[in-house]
This record gives C-alpha cells, structure tokens and sequence, in this order.
C-alpha cells in the first residue's frame, strides 16, 4: 500500500489515535446552531452523517428514535463511504486487522434500514483515502453495488467533478474530492476525484454548474484533530470564495467545529457514523456529529443559485458498544461520568454557545 501521507503525519497516527487532540487554532469558529428559516419559505432539508463503515462492528447499529426522527426529517441524506462494499474482501489479512476497509451491500442495507432512511434519498462519497483498500476491483464493484441499492454517489471521476441531484424542490450542485489516498496515484486515477484532479478540473466545473446551491465534501485535514489545520481552513476560504454555499468535511475521525465564511457554513468534520476505528476505541472517537441543513429558495429569484442556508444545528451523539453492534444515542441520554466527560469534550470544540 502506497499513500500519500508524509512521515511525519504517519508517526503521528498512533498518538493521536490513543489522545485525540484539543490543540490547534480555536479562534473564529460558529456556535453549533445558528438561523431560522421561514414559515412563508418552502425548506428543503440535508442531513449528512459523517463517515460510515463495518470496520467496528459487522452488524447494523440500533439508533435512538430522537436521532432518526431528525434524519427522516430530510429530502437528501449525505455521508462518506469509508468502506468498499464487496461481496468478500480481496485483501485478507489487512481487513482482518482492519487496516484495510470493507462492508457487504447487506450491512448497508441493515444499516440503512436501521437509519430509516430510503435509499433514493441516501448520497454517498467515494472520495476518501479507503476507496481502493480492495483494489480496483473492488472499487468498481462498490459503484455497482451501489447503484443496484439505487444510492446515489459523488466523488467519482465518471460523471465530472461537480455532481447536479435533485432535493425536493431544489438541486443541489456536489462536488466531492480526498486530499488523501492509502493507494498510488496511478491506481486513483480514473476512478476517485482526488485533490490533484479536482485542481485541474473542479474550479472551472464549480463555475459553470447549473444548481440552486452549490455543497462540497472535501476529505481532507489530519486524523483525530478536533480543530483543522491552516491549511485546511484556507482551502474552505478558496470553496467559499469560489461560490460554494456548504463544505462539510471528512478524515478527522472526531468532531470539529463549524465556521461561517461570509454566507457559507463550514463543517470541518462530523466524526463517524458508524466506527472506522475499532469496536472497543476509546469514548473520544465514538463522540459523533450530524449536521441538518435547512435550505430555502425564494420563489422570487429565477435561475440558478436560488439557494441559501437558512438554519443549521449540528446534533452530537455517542456510539456504545450493545451486544455486538453499536448504538447511537444522544449525549444527554449517556449516563454517569462518562456523560458528563463526553459533554465536556463536545463544549471544548463547540464553545462558542
């Protein structure tokens, strides 16, 4: 396996992994809610989920009925697909270990199934640093195993660097790109929309893309780090500069705050959905996020771009270990010491309240 990752990132990992860091820039961040849209204005809702994957657990988790009610509140539903969906891995002692990443399409199905979510409402990414953890192969069967569930994906090379799909009433522009490969380049090329590619052709295809509102999902910024690096807050001032109205990022494995970039709302990082790390990680890494967007369009201005944000709550949530799989709850219903140490973690990244 050859990545992209600088040595220094690497000898990190384990580090962080055991001691996910507060450290880092606080400064300039949004409370975690914000807005209120319109009764008169018709709302379109997007919910993303952060990152899924099998690797934690090979059953579907049982979620609390107060985080599905706001997930079936939603006409699109967004996440990362942290693990090629294959029949069998062709990578063997790496997925045992689980280094490398792979899911069945009958985990995903349980999985959304247990979310209550339709799987014409359900978006995936491809671009992530895992896409080809069973090798090209196994990234062409994903797409068709995808496609069979009728999921949607973005962050493919097929089809361009800006995906149109409808939500209710709207469209919504999404391009999606990893700054990061756990493969060679050669292998990412043609099949996952890499940073490298999207420099070449995304901008340009941000421009000319013909949607109400324009979203990116970056996978991007440095593992079990609550707050991103410069680097990658200056690439969400280029997309907002470049006229995208919503970033909400991956990678990061923990929650990360959010930032207001003029009019355009930043998500860092909402942690996993489903755990990338393995079933028994220490609490920081089980502390997740969903973000629920409202979006409204005035039926007074014509053409594209109608879209704007008019609200936004990140919604925080625990996954436990229960019987094999994980639940997901919210943090008010975790009881005890660890209650109160999840709460204050999630005050540390969102203290702006």
């Amino acid at each position: 396996m050859s990545s992209n990752f600088p040595l220094s990132y690497q000898l990190s990992w384990l580090p962080r992994f055991l001691v996910p860091s507060l450290g880092g820039d606080d400064a300039g961040f949004a409370p975690p809610a914000g807005g209120s849209p319109s009764s008169a204005e018709k709302v379109v809702r997007l919910v993303f989920l952060g990152d899924i994957s099998a690797v934690a657990s090979r059953k579907a988790p049982t979620i609390d009925k107060t985080l599905r009610d706001k997930i079936a509140s939603a006409q699109l539903v967004l996440a990362n697909c942290e693990s090629p969906v294959v029949a069998s891995p062709r990578k063997q002692p790496g997925t045992l270990l689980g280094t490398r990443h792979a899911m069945t399409a009958q985990f995903l199905s349980e999985v959304v199934a247990a979310a209550g979510i339709e799987a014409n409402r359900l978006v995936l990414s491809l671009a992530n640093n895992h896409a080809l953890d069973q090798g090209r192969m196994g990234f062409d069967e994903t797409a068709r195993e995808l496609a069979d569930l009728g999921i949607r994906t973005v962050g493919g090379v097929i089809g361009g660097p800006v995906a149109v799909i409808d939500a209710g009433s709207m469209t919504i522009g999404i391009a999606a790109f990893t700054e990061w490969r756990n493969a060679p380049s050669a292998e990412f090329a043609g099949r996952v929309m890499t940073r490298d590619g999207f420099e070449r052709d995304g901008w340009d295809a941000l421009e000319r893309a013909e949607a109400d509102l324009l979203c990116a999902m970056p996978h991007w910024d440095m593992e079990f780090r609550h707050f991103p690096q410069p680097a990658t807050r200056s690439t969400a001032k280029r997309l907002a500069e470049s006229g995208v109205d919503l970033v909400v990022g991956g990678h990061a494995h923990v929650v990360q705050p959010v930032e207001r970039i003029g009019e355009t709302l930043v998500a860092y990082g909402l942690g996993d959905f489903l755990g990338t790390a393995w079933a028994r990680s220490r609490w920081p890494l089980r502390l997740g996020a969903m973000l629920l967007v409202d979006i409204v369009a005035p039926t007074s201005l014509p053409g594209r771009r109608r879209g704007r944000i008019a609200s936004y709550e990140v919604v925080p949530f625990l996954r436990q270990r229960e019987r094999g799989r994980e639940r997901l709850m919210p943090l008010d219903a975790v009881p005890g010491i660890l209650g109160k140490d999840v709460e204050a973690r999630w005050r540390a990244v969102f203290h702006h309240n």
